[in-house]
Protein backbone atom coordinates (compact mmCIF):
# COMPACT_ATOMS: atom_id res chain seq x y z
CA UNK A 1 0.00 0.00 0.00
CA UNK A 2 1.40 3.53 -0.92
CA UNK A 3 2.20 5.95 1.81
CA UNK A 4 1.86 9.23 1.13
CA UNK A 5 3.92 11.78 3.80
CA UNK A 6 2.10 14.24 4.46
CA UNK A 7 4.45 17.76 5.92
CA UNK A 8 2.57 19.95 8.89
CA UNK A 9 4.01 22.74 11.02
CA UNK A 10 4.61 20.44 14.33
CA UNK A 11 1.71 22.64 16.22
CA UNK A 12 -0.86 20.90 17.80
CA UNK A 13 -3.64 22.73 15.99
CA UNK A 14 -1.24 22.52 12.46
CA UNK A 15 -1.07 18.62 13.06
CA UNK A 16 -4.87 18.02 14.39
CA UNK A 17 -5.49 20.06 10.41
CA UNK A 18 -3.08 17.91 8.60
CA UNK A 19 -4.79 14.80 10.84
CA UNK A 20 -8.08 15.98 9.08
CA UNK A 21 -6.88 15.25 5.89
CA UNK A 22 -4.88 12.33 6.66
CA UNK A 23 -8.10 10.38 7.66
CA UNK A 24 -10.24 11.62 4.47
CA UNK A 25 -7.17 10.52 2.00
CA UNK A 26 -6.55 7.06 3.53
CA UNK A 27 -10.40 6.54 3.25
CA UNK A 28 -10.54 7.86 -0.04
CA UNK A 29 -7.24 6.52 -1.66
CA UNK A 30 -6.72 3.25 0.22
CA UNK A 31 -3.42 4.63 1.33
CA UNK A 32 -1.38 5.04 4.33
CA UNK A 33 -0.39 8.26 6.12
CA UNK A 34 2.65 9.65 7.61
CA UNK A 35 2.72 12.71 9.41
CA UNK A 36 6.26 14.94 8.74
CA UNK A 37 6.45 18.22 10.99
CA UNK A 38 8.43 20.75 9.39
CA UNK A 39 9.20 23.98 11.53
CA UNK A 40 8.82 27.36 9.96
CA UNK A 41 10.09 30.37 10.70
CA UNK A 42 7.41 31.30 12.30
CA UNK A 43 7.44 28.74 14.74
CA UNK A 44 11.14 28.96 15.63
CA UNK A 45 10.16 33.02 17.08
CA UNK A 46 8.27 34.67 19.28
CA UNK A 47 8.55 38.01 17.86
CA UNK A 48 5.73 39.83 16.27
CA UNK A 49 4.99 38.77 12.81
CA UNK A 50 5.57 41.77 11.28
CA UNK A 51 9.08 42.04 12.30
CA UNK A 52 9.71 38.23 10.99
CA UNK A 53 8.64 38.32 7.33
CA UNK A 54 4.55 38.18 7.65
CA UNK A 55 3.40 37.46 4.30
CA UNK A 56 4.58 33.22 4.07
CA UNK A 57 5.85 32.68 7.38
CA UNK A 58 4.26 29.96 8.02
CA UNK A 59 4.31 28.32 4.85
CA UNK A 60 8.01 28.76 3.05
CA UNK A 61 9.81 25.52 5.19
CA UNK A 62 6.72 23.65 4.57
CA UNK A 63 6.20 24.29 0.89
CA UNK A 64 10.24 23.67 0.57
CA UNK A 65 9.96 20.13 2.13
CA UNK A 66 7.44 19.75 -0.79
CA UNK A 67 9.45 21.06 -3.15
CA UNK A 68 12.64 19.01 -2.28
CA UNK A 69 10.52 15.89 -2.15
CA UNK A 70 10.86 15.36 1.48
CA UNK A 71 7.03 15.26 2.02
CA UNK A 72 4.04 14.41 -0.72
CA UNK A 73 1.76 16.34 0.12
CA UNK A 74 1.73 19.62 2.78
CA UNK A 75 -1.42 21.27 4.55
CA UNK A 76 -1.97 24.76 5.56
CA UNK A 77 -4.20 26.86 7.30
CA UNK A 78 -5.42 28.50 3.75
CA UNK A 79 -5.46 32.17 5.33
CA UNK A 80 -1.43 31.49 5.45
CA UNK A 81 -0.68 31.49 2.00
CA UNK A 82 1.11 34.68 -0.11
CA UNK A 83 -1.05 36.02 -2.59
CA UNK A 84 1.49 35.49 -5.59
CA UNK A 85 1.94 32.18 -7.46
CA UNK A 86 4.24 29.68 -6.53
CA UNK A 87 5.03 27.96 -9.51
CA UNK A 88 6.22 25.10 -8.05
CA UNK A 89 3.62 23.88 -5.86
CA UNK A 90 -0.17 23.00 -6.98
CA UNK A 91 -3.54 23.87 -4.58
CA UNK A 92 -4.42 20.26 -5.07
CA UNK A 93 -7.32 20.89 -2.84
CA UNK A 94 -9.65 23.25 -0.37
CA UNK A 95 -11.70 20.97 1.75
CA UNK A 96 -15.29 22.63 2.93
CA UNK A 97 -14.54 25.30 5.26
CA UNK A 98 -15.05 25.27 8.75
CA UNK A 99 -16.37 28.41 10.63
CA UNK A 100 -14.76 31.37 9.35
CA UNK A 101 -15.89 33.62 12.35
CA UNK A 102 -13.50 35.24 15.18
CA UNK A 103 -13.91 34.23 19.08
CA UNK A 104 -13.60 35.39 22.30
CA UNK A 105 -12.54 33.81 24.83
CA UNK A 106 -13.15 35.98 28.05
CA UNK A 107 -12.78 35.63 32.12
CA UNK A 108 -16.16 35.27 33.81
CA UNK A 109 -18.08 33.75 30.90
CA UNK A 110 -17.85 37.76 29.63
CA UNK A 111 -19.00 38.88 25.84
CA UNK A 112 -17.48 41.99 24.14
CA UNK A 113 -20.05 44.16 25.05
CA UNK A 114 -19.51 43.24 28.95
CA UNK A 115 -15.80 43.62 29.33
CA UNK A 116 -15.18 46.69 31.13
CA UNK A 117 -13.74 49.65 30.02
CA UNK A 118 -10.29 49.25 30.36
CA UNK A 119 -10.08 45.57 29.55
CA UNK A 120 -7.11 43.73 28.18
CA UNK A 121 -7.33 41.69 25.39
CA UNK A 122 -4.86 39.71 23.47
CA UNK A 123 -4.35 38.99 19.92
CA UNK A 124 -1.67 39.08 17.36
CA UNK A 125 -3.65 39.92 14.40
CA UNK A 126 -3.76 43.44 13.37
CA UNK A 127 -6.93 42.92 11.89
CA UNK A 128 -8.41 41.94 14.74
CA UNK A 129 -7.00 45.19 16.61
CA UNK A 130 -8.24 47.38 14.13
CA UNK A 131 -11.61 45.99 14.08
CA UNK A 132 -11.92 45.76 17.76
CA UNK A 133 -10.81 49.62 18.24
CA UNK A 134 -12.98 50.86 15.60
CA UNK A 135 -15.71 49.39 18.09
CA UNK A 136 -14.65 51.76 20.29
CA UNK A 137 -15.25 49.47 23.52
CA UNK A 138 -12.62 50.88 25.55
CA UNK A 139 -10.55 47.79 25.69
CA UNK A 140 -6.64 48.08 26.33
CA UNK A 141 -5.30 45.64 23.25
CA UNK A 142 -2.41 43.67 24.30
CA UNK A 143 -0.33 42.27 21.37
CA UNK A 144 1.13 38.26 22.11
CA UNK A 145 2.56 35.51 20.12
CA UNK A 146 2.30 31.78 21.06
CA UNK A 147 -0.02 28.92 20.22
CA UNK A 148 -3.34 28.16 21.39
CA UNK A 149 -3.21 26.88 24.51
CA UNK A 150 -0.85 29.56 25.35
CA UNK A 151 -2.93 32.38 24.76
CA UNK A 152 -5.83 30.66 26.81
CA UNK A 153 -3.86 30.01 29.66
CA UNK A 154 -2.87 33.99 30.29
CA UNK A 155 -6.94 34.13 30.17
CA UNK A 156 -7.66 31.40 32.60
CA UNK A 157 -3.97 32.88 34.70
CA UNK A 158 -5.47 36.53 35.11
CA UNK A 159 -2.91 37.64 32.76
CA UNK A 160 -5.60 38.78 30.24
CA UNK A 161 -8.69 39.48 30.45
CA UNK A 162 -9.70 37.81 27.32
CA UNK A 163 -7.91 36.66 23.79
CA UNK A 164 -9.66 36.58 20.16
CA UNK A 165 -8.66 33.41 18.53
CA UNK A 166 -10.41 31.88 15.31
CA UNK A 167 -13.16 29.85 16.00
CA UNK A 168 -12.14 27.17 13.83
CA UNK A 169 -9.07 26.28 15.42
CA UNK A 170 -10.75 26.45 19.12
CA UNK A 171 -12.93 23.64 17.76
CA UNK A 172 -10.74 21.80 15.59
CA UNK A 173 -8.99 21.44 18.87
CA UNK A 174 -12.10 20.37 20.92
CA UNK A 175 -11.80 23.80 22.61
CA UNK A 176 -15.24 25.28 22.31
CA UNK A 177 -16.34 25.00 25.58
CA UNK A 178 -14.11 27.84 26.29
CA UNK A 179 -15.66 30.58 23.61
CA UNK A 180 -17.74 33.21 25.25
CA UNK A 181 -19.19 34.45 22.22
CA UNK A 182 -18.75 34.13 18.54
CA UNK A 183 -17.78 36.84 16.87
CA UNK A 184 -20.91 38.49 14.12
CA UNK A 185 -18.87 39.10 10.93
CA UNK A 186 -20.68 42.39 10.79
CA UNK A 187 -18.44 43.57 13.46
CA UNK A 188 -15.02 41.99 13.06
CA UNK A 189 -14.94 39.91 9.98
CA UNK A 190 -12.25 37.51 9.17
CA UNK A 191 -8.98 37.35 7.73
CA UNK A 192 -9.29 36.35 4.07
CA UNK A 193 -8.99 32.08 4.13
CA UNK A 194 -10.35 32.25 7.80
CA UNK A 195 -11.45 28.31 8.54
CA UNK A 196 -10.39 26.91 5.46
CA UNK A 197 -7.43 24.36 4.75
CA UNK A 198 -5.37 24.26 1.51
CA UNK A 199 -3.83 21.03 0.38
CA UNK A 200 -0.75 21.05 -2.02
CA UNK A 201 1.48 19.10 -4.17
CA UNK A 202 4.34 19.95 -6.61
CA UNK A 203 3.77 20.77 -9.91
CA UNK A 204 5.10 18.03 -11.21
CA UNK A 205 4.40 15.22 -13.97
CA UNK A 206 2.03 12.66 -12.35
CA UNK A 207 1.37 14.60 -9.23
CA UNK A 208 -1.77 13.20 -6.80
CA UNK A 209 -3.54 17.08 -7.81
CA UNK A 210 -5.98 14.40 -9.75
CA UNK A 211 -7.07 12.22 -6.70
CA UNK A 212 -6.73 14.68 -4.01
CA UNK A 213 -8.62 17.09 -5.41
CA UNK A 214 -11.75 14.55 -6.33
CA UNK A 215 -11.35 13.08 -2.78
CA UNK A 216 -11.25 16.84 -0.67
CA UNK A 217 -12.02 19.97 -2.84
CA UNK A 218 -15.58 21.56 -2.22
CA UNK A 219 -16.00 24.02 -4.98
CA UNK A 220 -18.13 26.46 -3.14
CA UNK A 221 -15.22 26.84 -0.45
CA UNK A 222 -12.79 27.38 -3.37
CA UNK A 223 -14.38 29.58 -5.02
CA UNK A 224 -15.32 31.77 -1.83
CA UNK A 225 -11.32 31.60 -1.01
CA UNK A 226 -10.47 32.58 -4.56
CA UNK A 227 -12.98 36.14 -4.09
CA UNK A 228 -11.00 36.84 -1.24
CA UNK A 229 -7.77 36.32 -1.95
CA UNK A 230 -7.98 37.58 -4.85
CA UNK A 231 -9.29 41.09 -3.12
CA UNK A 232 -6.52 40.67 -0.83
CA UNK A 233 -3.84 40.54 -4.02
CA UNK A 234 -5.17 43.54 -5.59
CA UNK A 235 -5.51 45.34 -2.48
CA UNK A 236 -1.20 44.70 -2.49
CA UNK A 237 -2.30 43.43 0.92
CA UNK A 238 -0.21 40.79 2.94
CA UNK A 239 -2.18 37.90 5.21
CA UNK A 240 -1.06 40.69 8.72
CA UNK A 241 -2.51 43.47 7.05
CA UNK A 242 -5.71 45.31 8.77
CA UNK A 243 -7.87 43.86 5.86
CA UNK A 244 -11.24 41.87 6.73
CA UNK A 245 -13.31 39.43 3.85
CA UNK A 246 -15.65 37.30 3.92
CA UNK A 247 -17.52 35.61 0.67
CA UNK A 248 -20.41 33.16 0.68
CA UNK A 249 -22.32 31.31 -1.87
CA UNK A 250 -26.19 32.01 -1.72
CA UNK A 251 -29.06 31.37 -3.83
CA UNK A 252 -29.75 34.44 -6.34
CA UNK A 253 -32.32 35.08 -8.89
CA UNK A 254 -30.86 33.39 -11.74
CA UNK A 255 -29.20 30.37 -9.45
CA UNK A 256 -25.87 30.51 -7.23
CA UNK A 257 -24.33 33.50 -6.80
CA UNK A 258 -21.14 35.04 -4.92
CA UNK A 259 -21.59 37.44 -2.12
CA UNK A 260 -18.19 39.23 -0.83
CA UNK A 261 -17.98 41.54 1.80
CA UNK A 262 -14.80 43.65 3.04
CA UNK A 263 -13.09 45.97 5.06
CA UNK A 264 -9.78 47.77 5.50
CA UNK A 265 -9.15 49.58 8.92
CA UNK A 266 -6.65 51.97 9.84
CA UNK A 267 -4.59 50.44 12.85
CA UNK A 268 -6.36 52.59 15.23
CA UNK A 269 -9.71 51.88 14.07
CA UNK A 270 -10.68 55.67 13.45
CA UNK A 271 -11.58 55.11 9.23
CA UNK A 272 -12.35 52.25 7.39
CA UNK A 273 -13.30 51.59 4.22
CA UNK A 274 -16.41 48.69 4.02
CA UNK A 275 -17.92 47.75 0.62
CA UNK A 276 -19.54 44.46 -0.91
CA UNK A 277 -19.78 42.67 -4.31
CA UNK A 278 -22.10 40.23 -5.57
CA UNK A 279 -21.00 37.95 -9.04
CA UNK A 280 -20.56 35.12 -10.74
CA UNK A 281 -19.51 32.01 -8.73
CA UNK A 282 -17.99 31.12 -12.38
CA UNK A 283 -15.54 34.20 -11.99
CA UNK A 284 -14.41 34.61 -8.31
CA UNK A 285 -11.15 36.28 -8.74
CA UNK A 286 -13.08 39.10 -10.81
CA UNK A 287 -15.47 39.62 -8.16
CA UNK A 288 -12.47 40.01 -5.53
CA UNK A 289 -10.60 42.30 -7.92
CA UNK A 290 -13.76 44.37 -8.63
CA UNK A 291 -14.76 45.01 -5.13
CA UNK A 292 -10.75 45.83 -4.29
CA UNK A 293 -10.54 48.93 -6.89
CA UNK A 294 -13.60 49.64 -6.14
CA UNK A 295 -12.37 49.62 -1.97
CA UNK A 296 -9.22 51.22 -3.25
CA UNK A 297 -11.07 53.86 -5.06
CA UNK A 298 -12.66 55.17 -1.58
CA UNK A 299 -9.72 55.46 0.18
CA UNK A 300 -8.59 51.83 0.60
CA UNK A 301 -5.07 52.48 -0.72
CA UNK A 302 -4.04 55.60 1.59
CA UNK A 303 -5.01 53.12 4.36
CA UNK A 304 -2.51 50.46 3.22
CA UNK A 305 -0.06 53.18 2.35
CA UNK A 306 -0.47 54.74 5.89
CA UNK A 307 0.56 51.14 7.36
CA UNK A 308 3.24 51.04 5.47
CA UNK A 309 5.07 53.92 5.61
Amino acid sequence: MTTLRIGTRPSTLARTQSQVVADRLTQALEVTVELVPVMSDGDRSIAPLTEIGGQGVFVGAVREALVAGDVDVVVHSLKDLPTFADERVRLAAVPARDDSRDALVARDGLTLGELPVGSTVGTGSPRRAAQLKALGLGVDIVPIRGNVDTRLTKVASGELDAVLLARAGLVRLGRQGEITETIDPIQMLPAPGQGALAVEVAASPGSLAGDISAALDDSNTRAAVTAERALLRTLEAGCLAPVGALAEVAEGEDGLELWLRAVVVTLDGSYAVRQSAVGSIAEPAEVGDRLAKEMLAEGADWILQERAS
